[in-house]
């Protein structure tokens, strides 16, 4: 199976949720669903569900619907779970550490290989199964190991001069929770603003009356 080139940013975006649903029905030993059944369960149309999966081919047998297992493994396949990258995280306060230590996020294609901080508090501790080494070390740490990604957890003020020394080491795929909204060319980004989310319940909380 070959993925399609021009995929949209909003349907790749939509894969991990499809894939976590179908990892959920796998659990309850759903082995099909429909494209309607599975619309009613996600709040997106079937009609979508079917553009969708049709980016990368399709997956469905009309009248029968789709293989649970197979759909989940072709999903995973897309989003190229099975092949796990390395990553580090820099700045290991509260949230970073809370970050280095959810197992879910490196049970999804990532494993924790370096983490790093300023405070000498921290310096020596373990997190997410490493030691948290000084910053000053980063760059002999990736010159001597293969790093994939960087996890930031830093304040917005150091976050842009951590970027050009992380990137000039040859880091190119960035996780970002600093709350500032970074673009390179050339380098992926995935901005995580934790406080739009929470913006976004408080207006529904809203009474519209």
């Amino acid at each position: 199976m070959e993925k399609k080139k021009a995929v949209s940013i909003a349907v790749v975006r939509r894969l991990p949720r499809y894939y976590r649903y179908l990892e959920e029905l796998l659990r309850n030993n759903i082995t099909k669903i429909s494209s309607k059944e599975l619309s009613d369960r996600m709040g997106l149309t079937a009609s979508q569900i079917r553009q969708d999966f049709n980016c990368f081919g399709g997956f469905g047998q009309q009248g029968y619907g789709y293989n649970v297992e197979l759909l989940y493994s072709e999903i995973s396949e897309i989003l190229g779970i099975s092949t796990v990258k390395d990553a580090i995280i820099i700045g290991v306060g509260n949230l970073g550490r809370a970050l280095a230590n959810n197992r879910d996020f490196f049970m999804h294609g990532f494993r924790l290989v370096g983490a790093f901080d300023v405070n000498m508090d921290i310096v020596g501790r373990t997190v997410g199964g490493q030691t948290v080494r000084h910053s000053d070390e980063l760059e002999k740490f990736l010159e001597e190991n293969h790093v994939d990604m960087a996890i930031l957890s830093v304040p917005p003020t150091v976050v842009r001069s951590m970027v050009d020394r992380l990137t000039a080491c040859g880091i190119k795929a960035f996780w970002n929770f600093s709350n500032v909204d970074i673009r390179i060319e050339g380098v992926m980004f995935e901005n995580v603003h934790l406080v739009d989310s929470l913006m976004t319940l408080h207006y529904r909380m809203l009474d519209k009356k």
